[in-house]
């Protein structure tokens, strides 16, 4: 019997040799399996980076709350802004049955999962950070509740520079569906449509795009399909001005408490005329550097501009007519909140683009924030040569509501 450590020692040896032995008779490969190895080893950081990279995918935003998710959320990349009829005939219990089943479905998609009749139930496992608002246009008000809707909730006063089609324009209910992921968005967008058929025709939607996610840090300020970075003086959400401009306050209260408004303008953007322009002349237009969006009169993105300046001849540095002198109120409570998203569809005449901005304003009070701004830049704006709105609508945010709830509760209450 041989000692245990000899025979240990001798079956080692023996396997060294016959690993030798095949190894040596597969000389020719011995370079490719040590390359493998290193492959291998190589390969380790890459799944090691993979498993660290954060997983947005399961991001969830919470549904329930006094007020809708989607408004001070941070804005996702992908959005779908979808607009419905009511059917003719429809009854008050019919809008009751509608917003309660769409609050059920949105409530489950929000957090990952599948609709109550979801057949796909699997596209609805990684949310992306999706939310799900709500807006009801005049017609929903004209059936559910007679006499209580806000006094500005209608079409916007007639603009010299619209040119609106009625493809993009008005509707009784608006879905804002919202994601990192686009087919998140689309999935979410199928499933609610498929259970408001019953009730509602699809008036229109509009597809909208910001960078994906990861591109750029958060709270990174957007920028349009101009180049132009879009949405420097938004207030920022949490903060007392976002409250006050998006809900009100004593002096400008909104329709219903954690209700605000929506109101959604089609912007086509000539890209081929601008194309035309030179780079001082679009900063000049719009009253801001392109390289990162601060006024000319300042250094950084979030510099307050000086409107007293003036260049070496006298003229001010911020012309009167730039997009950023028009769109600054001088009175401090006509101020708006923007989440707006690109669009680019393909082009359907001679040009190479139609592109645009689906320019998203959420404030308390339609008549009294956004429309001055917008007679403003309707009687001068230099932009105005470039852009065009061609879409239109106007919605009442209503609040949020809790789990045993329904979004539009409230509209009932007194039924």
């Amino acid at each position: 019997m041989e000692p245990a450590g000899a025979g240990t020692s001798a079956g080692s040896s023996k396997g060294v040799r016959r690993r030798n032995l095949l190894l040596g008779g597969a000389a020719a490969g011995v370079g490719a399996l040590a390359a493998a190895g290193t492959q291998l080893v190589g390969g380790a950081p890459s799944s090691s980076v993979a498993a660290e990279t954060p997983d947005n995918g399961a991001g969830t935003v919470p549904f329930f709350g006094p007020r809708q998710a989607g408004i001070g959320t941070a804005a996702q990349a992908h959005g779908a802004f979808v607009a419905l009829d009511l059917k003719p005939g429809i009854t008050a219990a019919g809008v009751k049955s509608l917003l309660k089943l769409l609050t059920s479905d949105a409530a489950r998609l929000t957090q990952g999962e599948g609709a109550l009749a979801d057949t796909e139930a699997e596209l609805a496992f990684r949310p992306a950070n999706l939310t799900v608002t709500f807006g009801f246009g005049p017609g929903l008000f004209r059936v559910a509740a007679p006499g209580r809707a806000p006094s500005w909730l209608r079409p916007l006063p007639k603009f010299g520079i619209d040119r609106l089609v009625k493809e993009y324009s008005d509707g009784d209910l608006l879905l804002q569906i919202c994601a990192d992921d686009p087919l998140t968005v689309a999935h979410a967008q199928r499933m609610l449509l498929k259970d408001s058929r019953s009730f509602t025709t699809v008036r229109w939607i509009q597809q909208g795009f910001r960078r994906a996610y990861g591109t750029e840090k958060p709270g990174t300020t957007m920028r349009n399909l101009f180049g132009q970075v879009d949405g420097t003086a938004n207030p920022v959400p949490g903060s007392e001005s976002f409250e006050r401009v998006v809900f009100g306050d004593g002096a400008n209260r909104s329709w219903a408490e954690n209700g605000t408004s929506l109101v959604l303008r089609r912007i086509s953007m000539n890209l081929d005329k601008w194309d035309e322009l030179d780079r001082s002349g679009r900063e000049e237009s719009v009253g801001r550097k392109l390289s990162n969006g601060a006024p000319l009169t300042g250094v950084d993105e979030h510099d307050e501009p000086d409107f007293k300046a003036l260049n070496p001849v006298g003229f001010p540095v911020i012309a009167d007519f730039s997009h950023l002198r028009r769109a600054r109120p001088e009175d401090p409570s006509q101020r708006i909140f923007r989440r707006a998203f690109n669009y680019d569809v393909p082009p359907g005449g001679p040009g190479v683009s139609d592109s645009g901005l689906l320019f998203a304003s959420f404030q308390a009070d339609v008549d009294r924030q956004f429309v001055p701004i917008q007679k403003r830049l309707d009687d001068l704006d230099i932009l105005n040569q470039w852009t065009t709105p061609v879409g239109s609508a106007v919605f009442a945010v209503p609040p949020g509501c809790g789990p045993d709830g329904f979004v539009g509760e409230g509209l009932f209450a007194f039924a």
